[in-house]
């Protein structure tokens, strides 16, 4: 029978118990397969720190929140968020990262393709203070992309860390990474400017942070794994909304220097729109123009 660390008794060895000095926010959304696994994991990955798993659930109608709630009642560090009406990763985060009072909160994805082995650094290099951010990057030495389910989203992932770094100019090597970790009174700091919005909220937090300080970012290697149970979240709302975001961030930033592409944009957009209208009305008015020819032709015979 598997080794369940969910179900260790409270008299085996753990962590002085407390107010946790890691809250790891798992946003999740269809999960049930992948919960149990996790919660095992995460307690591999950080034996020497006392942490809890706060699991937001956007109303899964598999049973997520119903396994949360199980392994809630077998483990106290391990807690859920059930959201009803809302939905999205980002405005997910953000709730579970603001129900923590630890010294450090983690982002990571429920879908078990992030690497926990990189937990420990991740978190010793923020309560070192050694960093201000640490992420999960596939593009060091070390990482890998592999997991990425086809050369499509491969592609998409590379593009869109391009796009970032171009840009926003953050100082980020992956700045698509859902695996991040950071003080907590950082977050709270930027919390009230997040969008809530999309589903790559790095990118969001980091171009909200005061550009006058010199942001300290830790990277530690990930190999990204293949999703094992589930599907995944990614479709074309989201690709817009990543390109919405990429604008605004980059008009936020370079005002002057965007002010030509963005109106070229609105231009091009307009330009657009008008020549799909023209092309409609073209269409129908042919075909008025053919349906009052045919209406003579059968009046003259």
């Amino acid at each position: 029978m598997a080794h369940n660390p969910a179900n260790r008794s409270a008299t085996q060895e753990r962590p002085s118990q407390g107010s946790p000095e890691v809250s790891i926010v798992v946003p999740c959304y269809n999960e049930v397969e992948n919960v149990r696994p996790l919660v095992e994991a995460v307690e591999r990955a950080l034996p020497r720190h006392h942490w809890e798993l706060i699991f937001v659930d956007d109303n899964s109608p598999d049973g997520t929140m119903e396994e949360v709630r199980r392994l809630a009642a077998e483990d106290g560090r391990v807690r859920g968020l059930r959201r009803v009406g809302r939905r999205g990763l980002s405005s997910a985060v953000i709730e579970g990262a603001l129900s923590s009072s630890a010294r450090v909160v983690v982002v990571m994805d429920g879908d078990l393709q992030h690497d926990e082995s990189c937990l420990e650094e991740m978190v010793e290099a923020l309560l070192k203070d050694e960093a201000d951010l640490s992420v999960a990057s596939r593009y060091v030495s070390g990482g890998s992309r592999d997991g990425l389910a086809n050369s499509w989203r491969q592609s998409l992932s590379q593009g869109g860390t391009w796009l970032a770094r171009l840009l926003l100019g953050v100082p980020l090597t992956d700045p698509m990474s859902g695996f991040f970790a950071l003080p907590r009174h950082r977050f709270e700091a930027v919390a009230p400017a997040l969008s809530g919005r999309g589903f790559k909220i790095l990118l969001d937090l980091t171009m909200m942070m005061p550009t006058s300080e010199k942001l300290r970012v830790h990277d530690v290697p990930m190999v990204f794994r293949e999703r094992q149970h589930g599907e995944s979240k990614l479709g074309l709302k989201v690709m817009l909304s990543f390109a919405t975001m990429l604008l605004q961030g980059a008009c936020r930033r370079h005002p002057v220097l965007m002010a030509g592409s963005a109106a070229a944009t609105l231009a091009g957009s307009a330009w657009l729109g008008r020549a799909l209208g023209r092309r409609k009305s073209g269409r129908h008015g042919g075909a008025k123009v053919r349906a009052r020819r045919s209406r003579l032709l059968r009046k003259g015979r």
